[in-house]
């Protein structure tokens, strides 16, 4: 099926319109909605639950839907193929399909799916393996552009539980945190894959890169296996370096870094790590903790979400058991604490907080730090709802192990 006209210029001028969700953690990679995305914190016409627009099956795999104009981008897999669909965001009919075949097998006994959220960007589509496959497609028609096996080719390592860094786009260049011995972080040429840069000899984790403002530069951040790294996306020079990591050997680091203006980076893990506000000296090449501890906000794997001067979050490891949390930026003070709730993610949509549990349940309340009252339950999905959702159009894409619907909360 051709695209519509619309869509199509729309990826031909390579920017996101507004209200867009093109990759992992949204338009900010930080679980923020667009200004345009407030969501109200109850269900439209105060109904008991919201209506769900569409639902369509779904493969394996934990990478959730990335959103750019009206079209929705699904990576999962099916039998022995890894599967890029792109699908109509209003009503789920599918526009193209991409596929390869994959190999990955997971030594625990997982989900042998992808875990790499997709990226749209620049009119194409980025994809990242489980089994370190990094493809480059055309947005409009699926089209392969280009690809590199980055196992193969770089020496990615596999992980405890297979490659699921998201990609990240600085101007021309592909960022990937690829891991391992010369590959720590690799940036590719977007028109055609060629190897521009690499730095780091650290394993990947399982947060993605990201990008700040930094002394009126762009910067590059990543928590890597190691911990906190800042480079330089334009060429991999690494501007500093800081330690993050448990002593526990089976332990990860999963949470995306979060970047407050001028100079502060907040990083969360669990496995005894805690959590921490440092502060860059990128001239001087220091990093320094203006707080760091155990106990406040331990994210085992969902990156929390901030709101005026708040981190609202997971705490907690989640076979252990989960609540959510609110904390205070400035000083890691504890405001409130939800008492037990299943693990999942927090999106921020307005004032409001869009909370998916890993069993499917769908929780709104009002972003506060005055306490946590849930004014809205539903639910829309089943057990095993790992994959962080998109919120777009009023709009949220979610999947657990089976489906992927389409809510309305707008």
């Amino acid at each position: 099926m051709r695209p519509a006209l619309p869509l199509l210029l729309a990826f031909l001028c390579g920017s996101s319109r507004a209200g867009d969700w093109p990759g992992f953690l949204g338009p900010q990679r930080n679980g923020v909605a667009a200004e345009d995305e407030a969501i109200p914190a109850r269900f439209p016409s105060d109904a008991a639950e919201p209506e769900t627009l569409w639902e369509r099956p779904v493969g394996a795999g934990f990478a959730g839907p990335a959103v750019a104009g009206e079209t929705v981008i699904l990576f999962h897999r099916l039998g022995d193929e890894a599967r890029c669909e792109a699908l109509d965001a209003a009503s789920g009919e599918p526009r193209w399909s991409f596929g390869y075949p994959t190999d990955y097998r997971d030594d625990f006994g997982f989900d042998a799916g992808p875990r790499a959220v997709p990226l749209i960007a620049g009119g194409r589509v980025f994809l990242y393996g489980a089994e370190g496959m990094l493809h480059c497609l055309d947005a409009a028609t699926g089209a392969k552009e280009w690809a590199v096996d980055l196992a193969a080719e770089h020496g990615s390592g596999k992980g405890f539980f297979g490659r699921a860094p998201s990609p990240l786009r600085h101007r021309d260049t592909l960022i990937v945190q690829a891991g391992g011995a010369g590959a720590g972080l690799l940036g590719f040429d977007t028109a055609d894959g060629s190897l521009r840069w690499k730095c780091s000899d650290d394993e990947a984790g399982y947060a993605s890169p990201t990008l700040a403002r930094v002394g009126g530069a762009e910067r590059l951040l990543a928590l890597t296996r190691e911990g906190l790294l800042c480079a330089d996306p334009t060429d991999g020079s690494v501007l500093a370096e800081h330690p993050f990591r448990s002593s526990n050997h089976a332990s990860v680091n999963a949470a995306t870094p979060l970047f407050f203006p001028p100079d502060r980076v907040f990083l969360s893990a669990c496995y005894d790590v805690g959590a921490a506000l440092l502060e860059l000296d990128l001239p001087g090449r220091r990093v320094t903790e203006a707080w760091a501890a155990g106990g406040k906000l331990d994210a085992h794997y969902a990156t929390p979400a901030p709101h005026e001067g708040h981190l609202y979050g997971f705490h907690g490891r989640q076979e252990s058991g989960t609540s959510l949390r609110c904390i205070a930026i400035e000083t890691g003070e504890v405001a409130w604490d939800s008492g037990r709730l299943a693990a999942g993610s927090v999106t921020l949509a307005g004032g409001t907080l869009v909370v998916l549990t890993e069993r499917g349940e769908l929780v709104l309340a009002p972003a506060t730090p005055e306490g946590f009252e849930p004014t809205a339950r539903a639910q829309i999905l089943g057990n095993g709802t790992r994959a962080f959702p998109a919120l777009s159009g009023g709009r949220l894409y979610a999947r657990d192990t089976k489906r992927l619907v389409c809510v309305a909360l707008r």
